[in-house]
């Protein structure tokens, strides 16, 4: 704990904290202030450096570009590999784990040690790794480095030690999964075909051990060749040459038949009595063309035949469609005795796997479910219901049902939008889904472990989605100039900005539009109110200085009233300006029926002008209680009255900076004309409208509160946004977060306050703003209502507003603004905050939500509720003032206010620049929490600006991270690690201590089904009648050692003795106690029976003894008298 004080006495605008980084951290108009100042500012700063630690916690969503799929049908857990290296384990909802490659090639395979606790992965870099699943977060044990041959396939038989692996160039390896060394015993592709074979039979795509023998392997190759081999004997049994290539090979489970699929789409049976020819082939999407050919079908690259026990056997495959019709879209079929059920996939299938009753490939495999892995998908289909339907997926896979633009993650929301929010969007989901409970529901994650609060630190779930291209006509095919500003999708949306307490959500989409949203849990008629802006930095205004001198922007006086700047921003149209004053979209004219949830209230959007489309907005700003609504792009800045539906104020870039405007750099001289010359060079772009090239911040100060999540989604013209949260508990705390989602905006500004362009160059620009009591002015006395505007030129702008408390004249009279001080900084702004004189957060005003739509009570007329939060009781000690906090992408400064001293200033970073900042609340104390584009992430205490953290995380390697990276309170942020997946960190070190008991447990003891009797008469016929011995086959004293140059062995973080009884964890904790007390009780009981025993012996002694002193007791006085 570090206590901070500095005592300010005769304050002036030229504070010696001004000299840090820039010339003034004052006033640029220098007037000392008569405002009461405080003489000492007394705050004590409670957070250090060992509070925070940087950590990943889990990860969400879909993986992205999957290659490969695997399931165990004992722990019932799912593994997906990734074309990036990572592996996505999935178990029950909450059991959800993510890991990584350090080398990040591609997963080829996945092969799961069946009731093991271990997953054998396979790589493009040619490596096999084994994972210890016996443990919260997973690590390699081994990896198995090939150096001469390439990896194509890879099968390891239930509970067996020994794993096969075939290479491209046609060879069979064996590697034993204990010490993961390669077995001296190898099948060369020259002895596994028949030595008058001249042509190379291609590498290997299939190996599977008989059913009916294990000691015999039957390897595919891609050629189209088979070939059984005899593992004892190291010979062939049968080979099988035919002329298509060959993609999958499957059993039937009597290992007397087995199936093959083909790149010329057909199936092919094979029965092992005679296997010169296929014993049935077929076509099952051929037809028979009219010259009596079959027409050309595309590859089945897999097949599943799997026996049912009480109906026909399944046969299972994909692709295999005719190639008649162009766009057909991806299919999976599931012949069923004589039925053909074609199933039309959104997108590509990778793999998808048959989930069956038994582990065991010798029996009867019953299949109940099969799980299909698109590129951008998961579906499992339930296979016990004639229909097949699908089950309801549980895990937050959709995230990317349209491209992710920007991420809003909120803390501590209101108990009650969560379930409300749920309940109405279960609504609308789809029906139809199986009514049988997931199939992966392997692992088990405990909820209530130490009381932790861990539902919202690793857990997801979508709540409720918005379109909100349902304002708007749909666009005609060549109408509108929505079509010339973007190129694909005109209600992409850009950024949102949400009050959770009064439940009003804005939208800017990247027509230049905004739509604001009010919550109702009732359905309504209503008519969607437009309102057109004109925001452009007009010629006249830099040309004619003369004006400029006698309209002086910055003046205490001066305000604007809707009177005033409506005819100009309505856009009043002359004849001439038909063409170009109108916006991007048309709006609605007519009623509509709205659904319960989010309704559209009220459009904003911007004109074109002079034939150009308008310029995107940066930044945008909401607050409920003052029922105001800003904006601003590179032309100007904003502010609607969205309770009166009016425009309060419309003012350019120039206007707003006017006498301070940061490119005029001459010195004041009377020459006036020639600086505004000067200053009129560096204001315009090259365009021929005169664009400044300045952004805004704005910002409506924070209301963080009961944490929550929105994503937003944007299909083709259906704009969309989803809200995102843990699985309810009354018991826990909520967090939350939106995620804008878009196809094209690159350009889109990160939630709230910043926006980038493509390339990050020295001249890329943002905007920030915020409205809240605060005091505008210097000699204000009181705080008032207050809009600050953040630009990408580091300019601050403080404009004071007056609105009327009483509701009927809020309605009614209007809201006066006049622009007052500025403040500087260096680089662009990004956040605004503020503190009380004690150091806490204080947070915005809010409006209490009530239902527009409920019907009125006459006794309790609906009236707007506000809340206002006042300052600590300890305010007192420096009067009516407060701090605030103002972050740019180089430095953080801390304001006195309603003086304007700075308190304090920190340069962030000289070599990068701030990507994203926030002010959040940690551990019950304000900290500011920032990434920059070299990818640190640090912490600055408040109001000292004391760095505690600053950790090189994650280095900026596009736009979607910093586009999406966003912090919140309790020490968590996220950002999307690629266009499909959530990323949750914390920067708790509390969280990072306890993470492990959040996690789920992979890992459940489970006792391995036992097989089934197969009965004398088929133990007797069915083969078998060799026990095999793997160990004395493919052991070294047999095989002897592999070529050392062949394979490099790799060790892990662990040993073998690591996987074999490594149960860490709740889990673990509970097997090893059950073991040590069943082993307890045994002991015990052999205590009690020695103990028994010993009793009895004593007690036969004593009789013994008893009956042996009676006998010599009448001796002995005969032996005293002698």
């Amino acid at each position: 704990m570090k206590k901070f004080r500095k005592v300010l006495d005769g304050l002036t605008t030229s504070s010696p904290g001004g000299t840090i980084g820039s010339p003034s951290c004052g006033s640029a108009a220098g007037t000392p202030t008569s405002a009461p100042a405080p003489r000492e500012i007394d705050i004590q700063e409670t957070l250090i450096s060992e509070n925070f630690q940087l950590c990943k916690t889990v990860r969400h969503g879909f993986p992205y570009q999957p290659t490969a799929l695997a399931f165990d049908p004992v722990q019932k857990l799912l593994a997906i590999g990734s074309r990036s290296g990572g592996i996505r384990i999935l178990g029950r909802p909450g059991v959800d784990c993510y890991c990584q490659h350090e080398s990040g090639a591609a997963v080829l395979q996945l092969q799961f040690l069946i009731n093991e606790g271990a997953l054998v992965t396979a790589c493009a870099d040619d490596t096999l790794h084994l994972w210890n699943l016996r443990q919260r977060r997973p690590a390699v044990l081994h990896s198995l480095k090939f150096n001469r041959e390439r990896i194509t396939f890879c099968h390891l038989p239930f509970q067996s030690k020994w794993l096969y692996v075939g290479t491209e160039r046609g060879n069979t390896h064996i590697v034993n999964i204990e010490s993961f060394i390669l077995s001296g015993y190898v099948i060369m592709w020259n002895k596994a075909i028949e030595l008058a074979t001249k042509t190379h039979p291609g590498p290997v795509v299939h190996l599977s051990d008989s059913p009916k023998d294990e000691g015999k392997l039957l390897i595919g190759f891609e050629s189209g060749t088979i070939v059984q081999w005899d593992l004892r004997a190291k010979k062939a049994d049968f080979r099988i040459y035919y002329d298509e290539a060959i993609h999958s090979v499957s059993w039937h489970h009597e290992g007397k038949q087995f199936m093959c699929s083909h790149s010329d789409g057909s199936l092919t049976l094979w029965n092992l009595r005679n296997t010169t020819k296929p014993f049935q082939v077929t076509f099952p999407h051929g037809k028979i063309q009219k010259d009596g050919r079959k027409e050309s079908c595309k590859p089945i690259l897999k097949v599943e035949y799997k026996t049912s026990r009480n109906s026909e056997p399944f046969i299972i495959f994909s692709g295999g469609l005719s190639y008649d019709k162009a766009g057909r879209r991806p299919t999976l079929t599931i012949m069923h005795g004589k039925a053909i059920t074609v199933l039309a996939m959104d997108y590509p299938i990778v793999e998808f796997l048959v989930l069956c009753e038994t582990p065991y490939n010798n029996e009867v495999q019953d299949p109940y479910a099969v799980v299909v892995l698109l590129e951008k998908d998961l579906i499992v289909v339930d296979l016990t219901q004639s229909n097949f339907p699908v089950f309801e997926n549980p895990y937050p896979m959709d995230v990317h049902e349209s491209p992710v633009t920007c991420t809003a993650y909120f803390a501590d929301c209101p108990p009650d939008i969560i379930p409300i929010l749920y309940s109405i969007g279960a609504k609308h989901k789809k029906t139809g889904y199986s009514q049988k409970e997931w199939p992966i529901s392997g692992g088990t994650w405990m909820l209530d472990v130490k009381d932790l609060d861990c539902s919202d630190t690793i857990t997801l779930q979508m709540l409720y989605k918005l379109k909100t291209s349902k304002a708007f006509e749909k666009p005609k095919v060549g109408d509108g100039r929505a079509a010339e500003l973007v190129e694909e999708d005109p209600f992409a949306v850009q950024m949102v900005s949400w009050c959770p307490q009064s439940r009003i959500f804005c939208v800017v989409g990247i027509s230049a539009h905004i739509i604001l949203y009010r919550f109702s849990k009732y359905d309504a008629n209503t008519q969607i109110v437009s309102l057109e802006v004109r925001l452009q930095c007009e010629p006249e205004d830099v040309i004619s200085p003369s004006e400029n001198e006698n309209n002086p922007c910055f003046t205490e006086s001066g305000s604007h009233s809707p009177h005033h700047q409506q005819p100009v921003n309505a856009g009043n149209r002359t004849p001439e300006g038909n063409k170009d004053s109108t916006p991007c979209l048309k709006v609605k004219e007519r009623m509509v029926r709205v659904p319960p949830g989010y309704q559209s209230e009220l459009v904003i959007q911007l004109q074109w002008i002079d034939g150009e489309p308008p310029q995107q907005i940066t930044s945008l700003d909401i607050n409920s209680a003052y029922g105001l609504l800003a904006f601003g792009n590179c032309n100007g800045l904003a502010v609607v009255d969205y309770l009166q539906k009016t425009i309060l104020l419309c003012m350019s870039t120039l206007d707003l900076y006017g006498a301070t405007d940061p490119y005029q750099r001459l010195t004041r001289s009377p020459r006036r004309n020639r600086q505004s010359t000067s200053g009129d060079t560096h204001t315009h772009t090259h365009t021929h409208t005169h664009t400044h090239t300045s952004y805004f911040t704005l910002a409506l100060l924070g209301f963080y509160s009961f944490t929550f999540s929105l994503l937003l989604k944007i299909p083709k013209y259906s704009a969309s946004i989803s809200f995102l949260i843990p699985p309810y508990n009354h018991r826990l705390k909520r967090s939350s977060f939106i995620l804008n989602t878009d196809s094209l905006s690159l350009q889109t500004a990160l939630t709230f306050k910043k926006s980038r362009e493509n390339s990050f160059s020295h001249s890329r620009s943002s905007s920030v703003s915020s409205i809240d009591p605060s005091f505008g002015r210097k000699t204000d006395a009181l705080p008032t209502p207050c809009l600050w505007v953040g630009t990408s030129l580091g300019v601050v702008l403080l404009i004071p507003m007056s609105i009327p408390t009483d509701q009927e004249e809020r309605m009614d009279e209007p809201v006066a603004i006049g622009p007052s001080g500025v403040l500087m900084l260096k680089g662009s702004v990004l956040r605004f905050g503020f503190l009380d004189c004690m150091g806490a957060l204080i947070q915005s005003p809010y409006e209490v939500w009530r239902d527009l739509n409920a019907a009125e009570d006459p006794d309790r007329p609906r009236r707007r509720k506000l809340v206002h939060f006042s300052p600590s009781s300890s305010q007192d000690a420096c009067g009516d003032g407060h701090l605030a906090v103002v972050c740019s992408e180089r430095q953080a400064k801390v304001f006195l206010m309603p003086s304007q001293s700075c308190l304090f200033v920190h340069n962030i970073t000289e070599s990068s620049f701030v990507l994203r900042a926030d002010i959040v609340s940690v551990y019950n104390s304000a900290c500011l929490a920032c990434f920059c584009a070299n990818g640190h992430v640090m912490t600055l205490s408040l109001p000292s600006l004391r760095p505690l953290m600053d950790v090189n995380y994650l280095p900026l390697t596009d736009m979607r991270i910093a586009r999406t990276f966003c912090f919140t309170n309790g020490g968590q942020a996220l950002y999307l690690s690629s266009p499909t997946e959530i990323q949750r960190i914390t920067y708790s070190q509390e969280m990072c201590d306890n993470l492990q008991e959040m996690l789920g447990e992979l890992f459940t003891p489970i006792e391995t089904p036992e097989a089934q009797n197969r009965g004398f008469l088929k133990g007797f016929f069915g083969g078998n009648a060799q026990t095999f011995d793997r160990e004395e086959l493919f052991g070294e004293a047999s095989a002897g050692k592999a070529s050392r140059s062949l394979a490099q062995h790799i060790p892990g973080q662990g040993g073998v003795e690591g996987m074999k009884v490594a149960a860490t964890g709740v889990v673990g904790d509970l097997a090893r106690a059950r073991i040590a007390l069943d082993e307890r009780g045994q002991r015990l009981g052999e205590l009690e029976d020695r103990t028994a025993l010993m009793m009895t012996s004593a007690e036969t002694f004593s009789k013994h003894a008893h009956e042996y002193q009676n006998k010599r007791s009448p001796l002995l006085p005969q032996s005293s008298s002698h």
